[in-house]
């Protein structure tokens, strides 16, 4: 590890809670192979306390950080600007300084493209099933639509909110290309081959034995699920879609890729997809606390 000193420029992750992240971990092991001289910290920061911290970390030098839940939307009217792509998500998760204060960048859906293409996963022409309607389903969807999907369906236990992400992801493409669908109506979908994506809460830890639609049945129409969850590494939903005989893949290279570029952005280097490997092998040999 590089030796901290008066060079040292100190980045972060500013959530609440965050003492489980594994963001330290990615980010000084990537700063120990490229050799830069930086320390990347957890910050926790209560909800009342988020304008004062942004202010004070940019009066401080931090020189960027990462946002996590529960802020990064509420991050945003403390900043300097937001960028295009992350105000059409309406969330932040990367901060880089600007002239008077930090910009804000959204590394999730580029996050999630590396992480399907690193697993030969394909968007393009796929028929698309979409599980949620929160942040993480959101660039899911806009993902969908930017690369070029067949077709997309979220369910979601909302329909109300699953229509509206779909009023929103149907206007990039002038068409009526996404639906959404109650939860409850699953069987109703046709018996096709789907990729399918799940970006709700349902089986983290410590629910495991959960899963979004539990009829063993129903994923018989699953070729290939990814639970954007990382903890269990091996969910109820992705057992489930193993046993109907399809692929199945957790979260954990979303959140290394949504990581790696944001270093990325804030060094103006390319990280090599060796040293990304290496992290991601100490990523599942450090668990989250």
């Amino acid at each position: 590890m590089t030796e901290i000193n008066g060079k040292t420029k100190v980045y972060g992750l500013v959530g609440h809670p965050v003492e489980h992240t594994l963001s330290p971990l990615i980010h000084n092991s990537l700063a120990e192979a490229s050799g830069h001289n930086l320390a990347y910290l957890p910050f926790p920061v209560a909800p009342d306390g988020l304008g004062a911290a942004v202010r004070g970390a940019f009066e401080l030098n931090i020189s960027g950080m990462n946002v996590t839940v529960p802020y990064k939307n509420a991050v945003m009217p403390f900043l300097e600007r937001v960028d295009d792509a992350a105000a059409r998500l309406g969330a932040v998760n990367a901060l880089i300084r600007g002239t008077s204060g930090y910009v804000g960048y959204n590394t999730d859906i580029e996050g999630l493209y590396r992480a399907l293409q690193s697993e030969d996963i394909r968007i393009e022409d796929e028929d698309i099933l979409l599980f949620g309607a929160g942040g993480a389903a959101r660039a899911a969807a806009f993902l969908c639509a930017d690369k070029g999907a067949a077709s997309l369906t979220v369910l979601n236990r909302s329909a109300e909110k699953a229509e509206r992400l779909v009023v929103e992801v149907n206007r990039t493409r002038s068409r009526n290309w996404a639906k959404a669908m109650p939860l409850e109506a699953h069987p109703q979908l046709p018996q096709k081959s789907f990729l399918a994506l799940q970006a709700t809460s349902v089986g983290l830890y410590p629910d495991i034995e959960s899963a979004v639609i539990e009829d063993p049945a129903f994923y018989t129409k699953i070729h290939t699920g990814y639970d954007m969850i990382y903890r269990p590494s091996a969910t109820k939903f992705m057992r489930l879609v193993r046993e109907a005989g399809g692929l199945a893949y957790n979260g954990l290279k979303m959140l290394l890729y949504q990581a790696v570029i944001a270093y990325e952005l804030w060094n103006g280097i390319s990280v090599p997809e060796a040293d990304v490997s290496r992290v991601y092998e100490s990523m599942k040999n450090n668990p989250p606390i």
